[in-house]
């Protein structure tokens, strides 16, 4: 159990400096650019989902928060906050940049996400205006109250964040060793359908996971070599952070959301599965 502590520790102390560094830009880009970036959505109209797609590639921890409650109020279409969420890299991002050997995958992750929220999008948009299309109404006069993020500064909201990525992927670190050392490596692959074209299936509901949970473990066990690239690319697609939660909370109509939880699952499923047939 030492050995296992001490491996977590390590491991984790390796990526502090690249977290920070990556949240420092993040928190910049937030607080410098947020609201333009999110108001700019609703005067893109047809393009909505292709803005949303790329705006949501921009790992904020705010930005999805803010889709939904500009959604909520009918600034956006469905299909754009679609391509939002499915865009969404969360805490993945910043991960994959502070493990040198995995930089790699940074770009094919972005790409995909980005064209497979632009199409869903665009997909959804098309279906919707033929038969729920809704008008737009005033903006919100405050889209971010659930982040928390701005009344605090650039330095400090990057240090708790970085803070608190680092305690969770400290303990991820610790429950993946200890999972491995009491299961073992093959029997954990196992349970993860690894090697199954079904592996998307399962990601992807563990992207549900809220907040930054999700991420962090899928990434985690993607670099372990535990999740194929596609089951990845599954799993994050529905890992929106808290905005699937806010959309619960601010849009009265559950049955919306819920449909809205669906498309985003069988988009993702059926993007990784893609991702898993065409790419080893």
């Amino acid at each position: 159990m030492l050995d296992i502590l001490i491996d977590a520790v390590i491991d984790s102390l390796k990526t502090l400096p690249f977290l920070f560094g990556a949240y420092l830009l993040i928190e910049f880009l937030e607080h410098r650019a947020g609201d333009g970036m999110a108001r700019l959505l609703a005067r893109l109209g047809p393009l909505g989902p292709l803005g949303g797609a790329a705006l949501g590639c921009v790992p904020q921890c705010g930005f999805s928060v803010a889709a939904a409650n500009f959604y909520a109020g009918r600034l956006i279409t469905p299909g754009t906050l679609i391509a939002v969420f499915l865009a969404t890299s969360d805490e993945a991002l910043p991960l994959l940049l502070s493990r040198p050997g995995a930089a790699g995958s940074l770009w094919p992750l972005l790409g995909v996400k980005l064209c497979a929220g632009a199409a869903a999008g665009i997909a959804v948009d098309l279906v919707y205006s033929r038969f729920l299309k809704q008008k737009l109404r005033e903006p919100f006069q405050e889209l971010c109250e659930d982040c928390g993020c701005e009344e605090k500064g650039v330095f400090r909201s990057a240090l708790e964040h970085t803070l608190k990525i680092f305690l969770f992927l400290l303990a991820v670190n610790v429950a993946l060793g200890c999972a491995l050392e009491l299961v073992g490596e093959e029997n954990i692959s196992r349970l993860l359908l690894s090697g199954s074209v079904l592996q998307p299936l399962l990601s992807g509901l563990l992207g549900f996971i809220p907040n930054c949970a999700a991420s962090v473990i899928l990434t985690e066990l993607y670099l372990g070599g535990s999740l194929s690239f596609g089951a990845a690319v599954a799993g994050l697609c529905t890992g929106a952070g808290l905005g699937l939660l806010v959309l619960f909370r601010v849009n009265k109509n559950w049955r919306e959301n819920l449909c809205i939880t669906g498309v985003l699952y069988v988009s993702a499923v059926v993007t990784g599965t893609l991702c898993q047939l065409i790419l080893p």
